[in-house]
């Protein structure tokens, strides 16, 4: 009875358990809770269902607090559109980012109806991701459209699934289908920032204008084509995200299932309901979320006569503190990458490399880590190397930043020393010193033939003739 009792409560917490690898509490602000919570009811049960625990807050609550005690009150943000100028003290650009700066996540979606908050737009600033300056512009695309419901003013967008960003760069919001954007927010990144990721770029056909100024062409638009990313996302340095959605209709029930045809397409079936999975997924940290399990380096061998990893032999014991110069040594890592709710083997892109570096002020060697072996839910990486003839301290170094996948910073310090007095190799060994030991061999055999030679070969003394004289 009482291991049964134990089995449905483990099954129970692993029920109600976050899938997100970094907590459930998610904080909604929201000014109508009540009536965005009808509105966008499937989006808020999807959330739930993995797990989230959802708190409604308005943005101007006195009891609002994203920290408590030093430490944040909730794991994630969602900040939905408001019609207020500003957010409140609770939630201005400083205590976002400090909420950032802790560990937490922030999903940020928009809408073209309703003005951008001041706060927001200096948060976004912060981040170097900007928006039109009149803050009532959105997208659109006279070739990419619904035609059912937006046929006159084009600005429902009908776009396929997000494409890879660079070919050694993982697609996490691919797949097949078409997603209906309502009433996008063009965003423009900076170039300065390598952590601003475009999730999606709008297509070239479209561009950003201010419906409010009536015209029958738009001479300066804020962006257009290419320049204007959809949806944005940003990875701190210690890994917590920051996703900007420019359209909040995307998320509402009226879209997760509609039906939509673009000009020369066909009539189909939105897919923003897996997007809108997806997107939260990697936002509030359910995927590409790399773990460190074991490192390990030691001193090894090779045997030339087997090959592969066979021909790797350990020698004395784990991760030693001190080394000696040209010691070959073999360093493995074990990774793990997070997807939804288990740990499975992280697997490298054919076109990416895992590297290590060996490096003391700079890397005396960088080189490519290969996979050993596998486990249920982790890969292996080894490298087998000499080390440098330089005696110092050193590191061990896996430094793996990729966009949408967490950073991975591995430091491992090692004391390499020189040769001790009976590890160098002896003289007659060396083919280099023979001609200095028959020199000294032929000096010692060359005195002592000259002494002899000095002792044995004594003058012979001749007889005086003389009287003795008194």
């Amino acid at each position: 009875m009482y291991r049964l009792l134990t089995l449905l409560f483990l099954a129970l917490f692993h029920a109600v358990q976050a899938l997100s690898s970094t907590g459930n509490r998610l904080l909604v602000v929201t000014e109508d809770s009540a009536a965005d919570k009808e509105k966008y009811s499937v989006f808020w049960s999807d959330l739930e269902s993995r797990g989230y625990r959802l708190a409604f807050e308005a943005p101007k609550n006195d009891k609002l607090a994203l920290f408590q005690h030093g430490e944040r009150a909730f794991d994630h943000v969602l900040l939905l559109p408001t019609t207020s100028k500003g957010l409140g003290p609770s939630l201005t650009p400083n205590l976002l980012l400090r909420f950032i700066n802790n560990n937490g996540n922030i999903l940020l979606a928009l809408s073209a109806e309703s003005p951008v908050p001041s706060a927001i737009s200096s948060l976004l600033l912060e981040l170097d991701i900007h928006l039109p300056p009149d803050r009532t512009s959105l997208v659109v695309d006279h070739f990419n459209y619904d035609i059912i419901s937006a046929s006159e003013k084009h600005d429902v967008l009908v776009l396929p699934k997000p494409s890879a960003l660079r070919s050694d760069v993982r697609n996490y919001f691919g797949g097949d289908g078409v997603i209906a954007f309502p009433r996008m927010v063009a965003q423009e990144l900076g170039s300065a920032s390598q952590l601003l990721m475009p999730i999606l770029r709008a297509p070239e056909t479209a561009y950003s204008y201010n419906p409010k100024e009536e015209a029958e062409t738009v001479e300066e638009p804020f962006a257009v084509g290419g320049q204007i990313s959809l949806v944005s996302s940003m990875q701190a340095r210690n890994s917590a995200r920051f996703t900007v959605l420019g359209s909040i209709e995307a998320l509402e029930d009226a879209w997760f299932d509609r039906t939509v045809k673009a000009p020369e397409g066909k009539a189909v079936k939105t897919s923003n309901r897996a997007f809108a999975k997806s997107l939260t997924a990697w936002t509030f940290m359910e995927t590409g979320v790399l773990k460190v399990g074991k490192v390990e380096h030691y001193l090894s061998t090779i045997s030339e006569s087997k090959s592969g990893n066979d021909s790797v032999a350990q020698l004395g014991y784990l991760n030693p503190t001190i080394y000696r110069i040209k010691n070959d040594v073999t360093f493995n890592i074990e990774l793990s990458e997070y997807n939804f709710d288990h740990l499975s083997p992280f697997t490298v892109s054919p076109e990416d490399k895992l590297q290590l570096e060996f490096t003391m002020l700079s890397p005396f060697h960088r080189l490519d880590l290969q996979p050993i072996s596998t486990t249920l839910n982790s890969t292996i990486f080894s490298t087998t190397f000499r080390l440098p003839d330089q005696h110092g301290i050193f590191s061990f170094r896996v430094n793996y930043k990729r966009p949408f996948l967490t950073n991975v910073d591995v430091k491992r310090e090692v004391t390499v020393r020189h040769f001790a007095h009976d590890e160098w190799p002896r003289s007659w060994m060396i083919s280099a010193g023979w001609v200095w030991i028959a020199g000294i061999w032929v000096t010692v055999i060359g005195w002592v033939a000259f002494v002899a030679l000095w002792l044995w070969s004594e003058p012979a003394y001749e007889q005086s003739q003389g009287k003795k004289r008194q």
